[in-house]
């Protein structure tokens, strides 16, 4: 599988820039074997203001909201949570460089009771940063798509002249709603808002599935069938981990001036 490191390097050729000026020229988020996905369902997109603060040497301050995937159900405990976990990766990738995550996790949370409570967050933090886990409650609860794409995108505005970088997470793979129509509508509406408005969006209902197929007989949902089980939030952890680190080295790296 192609590796951060990789695409970092072929970004600084392209540009004509040396290794030696990354922030961490090896950085990288490897991925457990029992996490691995294809390559192709990693996301690029560039994290602008997350990659600056690094840049002038400031703490890397993340805002981690969502639903019960973000607060931790179905964990054996707090530290195992994504949120808490990717925190570790991420102090490991960027050598040298101080991260702060916040959890503001609520169970049973829609994406507009999220986004109403998102700007007293971001006000109170001040991160650089928002990881948004969204999606999942919203096709349950049978809100309309373009109502969630509205919303989502209101919001993904007001973000971006507040200058926050933002990736948004995907609603999980369990195969209770794989083949539910609502919950498809759901993840093609929350693609279709993050590549409009071009910002990292991870896929974990395809990385999941993809590894659920990959190695059948191992689990990474609780008992329920729903929430994650430990196995399932380490692997959501590396995922937006990798993502993140992508992120930040394609804002060093990419070349702007070059065409489509």
């Amino acid at each position: 599988m192609a590796r951060a490191l990789c695409r970092a390097l072929v970004l600084c050729a392209a540009a004509g820039l040396s290794p030696a000026n990354a922030l961490a020229q090896d950085a990288d988020v490897p991925l457990s074997p029992q996490c691995d996905a294809p390559a192709a369902l990693v996301p690029l997109e560039p994290l602008e203001n997350a990659a600056s603060s690094l840049q002038r040497g400031r703490v890397l301050r993340i805002l981690a909201i969502g639903s019960s995937s973000t607060s931790g159900v179905g964990a054996s405990s707090r530290a195992k949570s994504y949120p808490a976990q990717i925190s570790g990766l991420l102090l490991q990738a960027l050598r040298g460089v101080n991260v702060e995550i916040t959890n503001r996790g609520v169970s049973g949370e829609v994406a507009k009771t999220a986004a109403e409570r998102l700007k007293s967050e971001v006000a109170l933090v001040k991160p650089d940063l928002v990881i948004w886990q969204l999606g999942t409650n919203d096709a349950l609860a049978r809100v309309p798509p373009a109502e969630v794409e509205e919303t989502v995108s209101t919001t993904l505005d007001w973000l971006k002249e507040n200058r926050v970088d933002i990736v948004l997470v995907g609603p999980q793979y369990t195969t209770r709603y794989a083949r539910d129509p609502n919950y498809t509508a759901m993840r093609e509406a929350l693609r279709n808002v993050a590549a409009a408005h071009k910002v990292l969006y991870v896929r974990r209902f395809d990385a999941m599935q993809a590894i659920a197929h990959a190695r059948a007989s191992q689990e990474m949902m609780a008992s329920d069938n729903f929430h994650l089980n430990d196995l399932g939030y380490q692997c959501m952890a590396e995922h937006i981990a990798r993502a993140v680190v992508g992120g930040i080295f394609l804002r060093k790296f990419k070349p702007w001036s070059a065409g489509p």
